[in-house]
C-alpha cells in the first residue's frame, strides 16, 4: 500500500507496528535483513518449543506449578504476536486467522490445556515461519531480477572518464562499457561490437551481435568488445526497470480465483464462528452435556477450519508464475491475465513481423536471355536501385552484397509506383514491377509470363530487370516465414490451442500462401485495422478465450480488443509494454507455447490447491464430532495444508520452456 499526504509519518509507523506490517519510505531501498530479522517468529517459536519439551519433562518427574508454569511462558512467548494482532482483530469484529487462534489459546488456558494452548501458539508459529519462508522464496526470483542492473556506470564528462551512480546520469550521456561488464543504462551504440547476453530481458539464451547503432538495455552483459553508448534513458524509464515495476504490479494484482476464493473465506469464517457456536452450546443446553468437552470440540473445529491454506493457495500459485516467467522473457501483467491465457482456445496472429520476420527479403532469381549469369542479373539490378531507399530496393542490395560484380550507375530515376532506372556501364536499364515494362515500355513479356505467374502464386513480389525493349531477367522478393513459425503451430495445437487464425492487410494470394507455409487454420487477408479489431471480437464470439499476437504497434486496436493481447519484441518497445497484457520481450514466438502451458499448470496447481485445503479441513471436521480431534491435531491439519499448498504452488517455479 502506498500513503501520501500530510500525516505524520510517525503515525503511520506505529499503526504498522501494531498490525506487524513494515513501513518504509517509498524512495527508501529496502533494508538488507539478515536472516533472524527476516524470519522474526523463528526465534520465539524456537524459545517456546524449547519451554514446551521442558514442561513435558516437569510433568513427568517435577511438580506442578513448575510444568504450569513452564507451558504459560510458553503460550505468552510463543503466540505473543499472533494474540497481539488477534485480540486488534477481534476488537475490530474482523474474525481472521488470528483472531481465530487467539481465541482457541485462551479457551485451552482457561479450561485449564495448559499444554495444549502452549502447542498451538508453538505449531502456529512454526506454520507462520514456514510459510512465510516459503512465499519469500517465491519472490527470491523477482529480488534476484533486481539485482542485475549495475548501480554505477562509467560516464565521459568533459573528457574525463568517471563513475557515477545511475541516478545521476542524464540522457545525452556518453557511457563507456568495457568488456565483460554489465550494461546499467538503455541506449544506442555510438562506437565498438560486440555480443551481448540479453537474457535478463528478454530469455534469449543466446548473445546478440550488436553494432553501431544498434539499441542495448539495461541489466544486459557484455561480450568481449568495448562499446561507446549514447545514453537514451534515465534509469526510471529504462526497459529493466519497467520490467520490475510491470512485474511488482502484476504480482499484487487479484486474479479472479484469489478473488473468489477471498469472497468465500468472508463468508465461510463467520459460518464457522456460527457452527462452533453450536457446537459448544446445543449439546449441554439440549442434551445435559457436560460443557468442558464440547467446548473443547469447538475450539478444535475452530482451529482446524480456519481458512489460512484456502487463502494463501492462490497466491503463491500466482507469485511462482509470474516470477517463473519474468525470469524466462515472458511478461504477465497480472494475474487475471495469467488465468485467461490457461483458457486460450484460439490465437489469432498478425502476419507481418510476427509470423514472418517483418523485412522483404531476395528469394528467387532467374535470368530471361543467354547473356547474363544470375549473379549478373542480381548485380545489375542492385546497380540500378543504389540510390532508392524503397524496402524492395534494400532487400536487392543487401542480396547483391555478396556478390562480386559492381557496377557504375548514374542518373537514377525513381518511377512512382512501378519501379526506378539508371545508366549503368552506359546502358539505360529498369528494375521495376510487370506493369512497368508491359504498360508503360510496350516490353513483350513472352516466356517471362510464365515465371512471373508462377512465383506471384507463390505470394511474392516479382521485379523485373530490362531495357526499353528486352527483359534481362526476373527477381522475386518475399517476406519470409520464420524458420520457427510452422513448428510454433505445432507446439500450440500440442499446448492445447483449438484453432489458429492469420489476420494481415496484405491480398488474398500471398496471404493464402502464407498461411500454408506455416500451416496456420484460417487465413483473413485483406484487412484494415479496424477490421482485425471486428475479426477478433467474431472469434470471441466463436471460440471464447482469444490471444491476438503481434508487435503492439499497428496492432495495438487489435490486441486490446482480444481476451488476451500479446505482444512480442517487448524490449525497448514502449507501446507493447503498456498495450499488451502478456508481452514477449525477445523478437521471437518460442515462448508462447511455454506461456500457455504455464498458465495452464498454473490453473491445476490452484485447483489442486483448492481441493487439498478443503479436502484436508472436511477430513479434520468429521473428526471434530467423535471427540477424535485435539487441538494440537487441529492445528498441525492446518499447518500441514498451509505447507502443502505453498510448496505445490513453488513448483510453479521450475516450470521450464
Amino acid at each position: 500500500m502506498t500513503v501520501e499526504g500530510t500525516v505524520d509519518p510517525d503515525l503511520i509507523v506505529k499503526a504498522g507496528e501494531k498490525h506487524n506490517v513494515q513501513v518504509r519510505s517509498a524512495k527508501a531501498p529496502a533494508p538488507e535483513l539478515s536472516f533472524w530479522a527476516a524470519n522474526p517468529h523463528l526465534i520465539s517459536t524456537g524459545v517456546a518449543g524449547l519451554l514446551i519439551a521442558g514442561g513435558w519433562v516437569t510433568e513427568l518427574f517435577g511438580p506442578a506449578w513448575l510444568h504450569i508454569g513452564l507451558y504459560v511462558i510458553a503460550i505468552l512467548i510463543g503466540g505473543w504476536s499472533v494474540g497481539r494482532k488477534g485480540i486488534s482483530s477481534l476488537l475490530r469484529m474482523d474474525f481472521n486467522m488470528d483472531a481465530l487462534m487467539t481465541i482457541a489459546i485462551i479457551g485451552a488456558a482457561c479450561l485449564g490445556q495448559w499444554s495444549e494452548g502452549a502447542v498451538v501458539a508453538f505449531l502456529f508459529g512454526v506454520s507462520e515461519t514456514l510459510e512465510s519462508y516459503s512465499m519469500d522464496r517465491a519472490r527470491q526470483s523477482l529480488r534476484s531480477l533486481m539485482e542485475i542492473a549495475p548501480k554505477v556506470a562509467r560516464v565521459r564528462r568533459k573528457d574525463q572518464e568517471v563513475e557515477l551512480p545511475v541516478e545521476e546520469i542524464k540522457v545525452g550521456d556518453f557511457m563507456i562499457v568495457r568488456p565483460g561488464e554489465k550494461i546499467a543504462m538503455d541506449g544506442a551504440i555510438l562506437a565498438g561490437a560486440s555480443a551481448i547476453d540479453q537474457a535478463a530481458i528478454t530469455g534469449e539464451s543466446v548473445p546478440v551481435e550488436k553494432a553501431q547503432g544498434d539499441e542495448v538495455f539495461a541489466g544486459t552483459l557484455n561480450g568481449s568488445g568495448a562499446l561507446e553508448v549514447l545514453v537514451t534513458k534515465v534509469v526510471e524509464d529504462t526497459t529493466f526497470a519497467k520490467i520490475l515495476n510491470l512485474v511488482e504490479e502484476a504480482q499484487a494484482q487479484r486474479a479472479p480465483s484469489q478473488t473468489l476464493v477471498e469472497k468465500f473465506a468472508k463468508i465461510y469464517t463467520p459460518a464457522v464462528m456460527l457452527g462452533t457456536l453450536l457446537i459448544v452450546l446445543l449439546p449441554p443446553l439440549l442434551f445435559a452435556q457436560p460443557w468442558a468437552p464440547w467446548i473443547y470440540r469447538g475450539l478444535s473445529l475452530l482451529v482446524v477450519a480456519c481458512p489460512c491454506a484456502l487463502v494463501v493457495s492462490t497466491p503463491v500459485s500466482i507469485l511462482s508464475a509470474i516470477s517463473n516467467a519474468a525470469r524466462h522473457g515472458v511478461l504477465i501483467k497480472g494475474g487475471a491475465h495469467l488465468e485467461r491465457a490457461g483458457h486460450i482456445a484460439a490465437i489469432a496472429f498478425d502476419k507481418t513481423g510476427t509470423l514472418t520476420k517483418g523485412r522483404p527479403e531476395v528469394t528467387d532469381v532467374e535470368r530471361l536471355t543467354g547473356d547474363l549469369s544470375e549473379a549478373e542479373v542480381l548485380s545489375l539490378a542492385a546497380a540500378v536501385e543504389t540510390r532508392s531507399e524503397h524496402p524492395l530496393a534494400r532487400a536487392i542490395i543487401s542480396r547483391a552484397q555478396g556478390e562480386s560484380q559492381t557496377h557504375a550507375a548514374s542518373d537514377f530515376q525513381a518511377i512512382i509506383g512501378r519501379g526506378a532506372s539508371a545508366t549503368v556501364d552506359g546502358r539505360l536499364l529498369y528494375v521495376g514491377s510487370p506493369k512497368l515494362f508491359t504498360d508503360d515500355l510496350g516490353v513483350e513479356m513472352g516466356a517471362a509470363r510464365t515465371v512471373v505467374e508462377r512465383w506471384q502464386a507463390e505470394g511474392k513480389t516479382v521485379m523485373l530487370l530490362g531495357d526499353s525493349s528486352h527483359l534481362l531477367g526476373a527477381i522475386a522478393v518475399a517476406d519470409t516465414v520464420r524458420e520457427s513459425s510452422a513448428s510454433l503451430i505445432q507446439e500450440l495445437r500440442a499446448a492445447g490451442v483449438r484453432q489458429t487464425i492469420m489476420l494481415t492487410g496484405d491480398n488474398a494470394r500471398t496471404a493464402q500462401a502464407m498461411g500454408r507455409a506455416v500451416a496456420v487454420d484460417q487465413v483473413q487477408a485483406d484487412l484494415m485495422p479496424q477490421d482485425k479489431v471486428a475479426a477478433v471480437k467474431a472469434l470471441a464470439a466463436k471460440y471464447g478465450t482469444v490471444a491476438m499476437v503481434g508487435d503492439g504497434v499497428n496492432d495495438a486496436p487489435a490486441l486490446a480488443a482480444a481476451s488476451v493481447g500479446i505482444a512480442m519484441g517487448g524490449a525497448g518497445t514502449d507501446v507493447a509494454l503498456e498495450t499488451a497484457d502478456i508481452a514477449l520481450m525477445a523478437d521471437d514466438l518460442s515462448k508462447l507455447p511455454f506461456t500457455i502451458r504455464l498458465s495452464r499448470a498454473t490453473l491445476r496447481v490452484i485447483k489442486q490447491n483448492i481441493g487439498i485445503a478443503l479436502g484436508l479441513k472436511l477430513l479434520a471436521v468429521a473428526a471434530v464430532f467423535p471427540g477424535w480431534l485435539t487441538l494440537w491435531l487441529a492445528i498441525l491439519a492446518d499447518m500441514g495444508a498451509t505447507i502443502i499448498v505453498t510448496l505445490n504452488g513453488m513448483r510453479l517455479l521450475r516450470h521450464r520452456p
